[in-house]
Order: C-alpha cells, then sequence, then structure tokens
C-alpha cells in the first residue's frame, strides 16, 4: 500500500517537473498571489546562506574572534539591499556596480575590524565558496532532474 503510494506521488512529481520544463518559465506557474510570498522566501533564504559563506570565508580570512555570524548576517543584509537600491536607482550601471563592490567591502571591513586587503580576500573567498556551492548544487539537482526523467520513462513503459 505504501509502495504504491509513494510510487503514485513519483510519478506526479515527474509528471510535474516534465510539464514545468515545457511551459518554459517557472515564474508562470506560481499563482499571483504568492509571488510576493515566493520572492520574500527566497531573499531570506538567499540572506542566510549568503551570511553563512560570509562566516566562513571571514573565519578563514580574519579569524574566530573577528568574524562573528552576527556580523556576516548584517553584512549580507546591508549589503544586499544597499545594492539593490543602487541598481534600481542609478541610471549608470558601472557606476552602480562600482558602488555595490565598494559597499560591500567597506562593510566587509567595518564589522570584521580589518584592511582593505582583508575585506578584499574574504570577498573573494565569499564568492569562491559561494560558487562551489552553486555549482556542486546544480550538478546534485541536474542528476536528479536527468534520474527523474528516466523514472518517468520506466513508469511509463511499465
Amino acid at each position: 500500500m505504501i509502495e504504491m503510494m509513494l510510487t503514485n506521488i513519483i510519478r506526479l512529481m515527474l509528471v510535474g517537473s516534465l510539464i514545468a520544463d515545457a511551459e518554459g518559465s517557472w515564474w508562470r506557474m506560481i499563482p499571483e498571489e504568492l509571488r510576493l510570498v515566493f520572492s520574500l522566501v527566497v531573499f531570506f533564504v538567499n540572506l542566510l546562506v549568503l551570511a553563512v559563506v560570509l562566516y566562513l570565508a571571514g573565519l578563514v580570512v580574519v579569524g574566530k574572534k573577528r568574524a562573528l555570524l552576527t556580523d556576516a548576517f548584517i553584512i549580507s543584509f546591508l549589503g544586499t539591499v544597499l545594492s539593490t537600491l543602487f541598481l534600481m536607482f542609478i541610471p549608470y550601471r558601472l557606476i552602480a556596480l562600482v558602488l555595490c563592490i565598494f559597499t560591500w567591502l567597506l562593510l566587509i571591513k567595518r564589522l570584521y575590524e580589518t584592511g582593505w586587503l582583508g575585506a578584499i580576500a574574504v570577498g573573494i573567498l565569499a564568492m569562491i565558496i559561494f560558487l562551489a556551492v552553486t555549482v556542486l548544487l546544480a550538478l546534485f539537482f541536474g542528476i536528479l532532474h536527468i534520474i527523474s526523467k528516466l523514472l518517468l520513462f520506466f513508469t511509463i513503459l511499465t
């Protein structure tokens, strides 16, 4: 009984993923009344992930005494909000980008109590960690996506 339920749930998930592929944009699959909630959830998940990445980079570069998780959270929150405001309200993208980078480095410098080279090192290491995690997750979900298509193909055959 439980095996049949699990098989049906897996079939529904696989069919849903194929439908999502066929329709194109996943944003259209989210009901309009839930898009704001979805965006806020994505914002806070990204904020937490960025805080952990900045904390790990800070531990490596400036040490355990100066790199606190609360500081990393403040850096990620203020950096994200200020960067978004710069990109929204400054019409010249290059100037907005330079201001974003300067703001991130200034926040890291002030809150981790380090110099400019230390802030640059934390920023570069944080980007490397973030890219590594992103690539690993993409590989993991890409493999899951391929396996889900194969499982759907085999369940249709049976």
